[in-house]
């Protein structure tokens, strides 16, 4: 589609995502919260680097391995020393990868997610008015972490409108809607 005006946005958590687990604490199913903290074990040249986890009603741990077993050499200076330093980046980066929790077998709570959307390299500002609403405007929205979110939510958000106006412009053929690879898609007529 050719499109007068292409906006970029993209979706980025505001947190780690919480881990549900059975607590041997509370004896049943709670939510643990990245403690944004690694514990780091060295036995001779061999490393074990975990995540922290804490329940968040009786504060038990849940150690998520990162590395196991691993030879330190094999592990980046860098990214050693910042697990030595707590990095609470190198956390964050840990606590919302998907892949990292479908590895290590951990639920995750993908519900209630806190997210941001930012806009990428827009030039023009849109105000609150609907601006976006002219014809012949693209919005691409990225969602790189998989955030799993209503499109019809996400949608009037970044057109700043209601989800009813949403819905009856998507009714009516005023815009179209199309999941894409990682993220959404907005085209305006």
């Amino acid at each position: 589609m050719n499109c007068l005006r292409v906006f970029k946005y993209k979706l980025l958590p505001e947190g780690s995502y919480e881990v549900i687990r059975n607590c041997s604490g509370c004896g049943k199913k709670s939510h643990y919260y990245n403690t944004n903290h690694f514990r780091v074990n060295a036995n001779g040249n061999k490393v074990d680097v975990w995540l922290i986890y804490q329940c968040r009603k009786c504060k038990r741990t849940l150690n998520i391995p990162i590395f196991e077993r691993q030879n330190k050499a094999d592990i980046a200076k860098s990214e050693y020393r910042k697990f030595m330093e707590n990095d609470r980046r190198l956390a964050m980066e840990y606590g919302m990868n998907k892949e990292f929790f479908i590895k290590n077998r951990v639920e995750i709570n993908q519900t209630n997610i806190r997210y941001g959307i930012i806009s990428v390299g827009n030039t023009e500002k849109i105000d609150k008015t609907g601006m976006m609403l002219y014809k012949g405007t693209e919005i691409i929205i990225e969602n790189p972490y998989g955030l799993k979110l209503r499109t019809d939510k996400i949608t009037a958000e970044v057109l700043n409108i209601t989800r009813s106006k949403e819905k009856k412009l998507e009714k009516s053929g005023g815009i179209i809607v199309e999941p894409c690879h990682h993220g959404i898609r907005i085209y305006i007529f």
